[in-house]
């Protein structure tokens, strides 16, 4: 019901503000009073056509705004529309505005919001229905035809639950599509998937591998510089030459020298000390040279193992995202794909099965007998077009 019509600037009409009670409410006049003035703003808010004629001639932009509230038959619909459009700000009211510019731009808004013309149109329809010569009527409108018969059915409750259930028989066969389109090109999808995922799997792939294969390829490759290196510093350390001697031969006689001269003075003791520090720092690195050269590894067949290794896990990462983690996680998500293509034809059955359910379940068992009554017949084709419909 319109219960508020604001207008301003439209055709000789400056600002009229009008409100509006219950009951019938009729505007009479002598011819030119402005009655069709009113009218015509109203059916721009709806959004019927107009252009800036309709704008007054000393101004900028034309507005109408009305205020209906929601009740009766028109309210579930309208209330379906806002909420589709995420613009249900109050339950038992809704706010339309019309605007036109004088460079012949038009605005719509609901509640405040801008919107496309279709849409004010599309709830227009619902909230006025306007009678006369070269107007629009319900009855003409064939979109129309099935909400006045489930108005006069009063089988408002019964479409509710119609529709819930028509959206989750809409959810399921969106989804039986998904999986028959998947199960068209599962034989291939599944060889292709089963190909890679035994790839990965025989690997045997471990996260940071790679660091830890390539430190040990350079460790064997360079077995004999790395043995050279090492017995050279040892024999510069701890064991000498002819022509030289070991570096602890030399520090041991520094440190007899040093424990001598702190003997006679006490002031030196601290050189003492640092000299049998540095005697024993050369000792633990000769021991760990020592144990180095016992643990470096001449072995080419080792070599060649993990060369064939680091060669499987750089042409995996080159298939299934360059490293390691991503390939094991490439080699997860595809042992999921493969479990839903295994068992999509079992999920198709039940989803069928629920299909065949929810059309049987989607139109209320009382309805066949209801529509038995001789003057509500009529309601058989809409309810046969709505099943074919869905």
């Amino acid at each position: 019901m319109l219960t508020e019509l604001r207008i301003q600037n439209f055709a000789i009409i400056e600002r009229l503000e009008l409100n509006f009670g219950p009951g019938l409410i009729v505007f009479t006049g002598e011819t030119g009073a402005g009655k069709s003035i009113i009218m015509d703003a109203l059916d721009m808010l709806l959004g019927g056509r107009t252009d800036t004629t309709a704008i007054r001639s000393d101004a900028d932009l034309a507005r109408v705004e009305g205020t209906f509230k929601l009740s009766g038959p028109e309210r579930v619909a309208a209330l379906e529309i806002l909420k589709r459009e995420d613009m249900l700000d109050e339950q038992n009211y809704v706010t339309l505005t019309r605007e036109v510019r004088r460079e012949g731009r038009s605005v719509a808004r609901i509640n405040g919001r801008t919107i496309n013309l279709s849409l004010l149109k599309e709830l227009g329809e619902i909230l006025v229905d306007i009678h006369g010569q070269s107007e629009h009527l319900s009855l003409l409108n064939v979109h129309a035809h099935q909400g006045l018969l489930d108005r006069y059915a009063n089988v408002e409750a019964m479409l509710v639950t119609y529709r819930k259930t028509f959206q989750n028989l809409l959810g399921i066969r969106h989804e039986l599509g998904g999986l028959r389109e998947a199960q068209q090109d599962a034989e291939r999808r599944s060889e292709l998937l089963t190909f890679q995922v035994e790839e990965i799997e025989t690997a045997k792939l471990k996260a940071g591998e790679d660091e830890d294969l390539h430190k040990e390829r350079d460790r064997l490759a360079n077995a004999e510089s790395l043995a050279n290196l090492a017995q050279q510093a040892l024999t510069v350390l701890d064991e000498g030459t002819s022509e030289a001697p070991a570096s602890t031969d030399l520090i041991g006689q520094a440190v007899q020298s040093l424990t001598k001269l702190a003997q006679i003075d006490g002031t030196q003791n601290a050189l003492a000390e640092q000299s049998i520090t540095l005697e024993e720092t050369l000792a633990d690195l000769a021991r760990g040279l020592r144990n180095y050269l016992e643990v470096i590894e001449f072995n080419p067949k080792r070599l060649e193992e993990v060369e064939e290794r680091l060669d499987l896990i750089h042409r995996l990462e080159r298939k299934f995202g360059g490293t390691i983690e991503s390939t094991i996680a490439f080699a997860f998500d595809a042992r999921k794909q493969l479990d839903t293509i295994t068992t999509a034809t079992e999920h198709i059955g039940e989803l069928e099965g629920c299909n065949r359910a929810l059309r049987l379940t989607a139109w209320p068992a009382e309805v066949p007998h209801f529509f038995q009554h001789p003057r509500r017949r009529c309601l058989r084709k809409v309810h046969l077009a709505m099943i074919r419909a869905d």
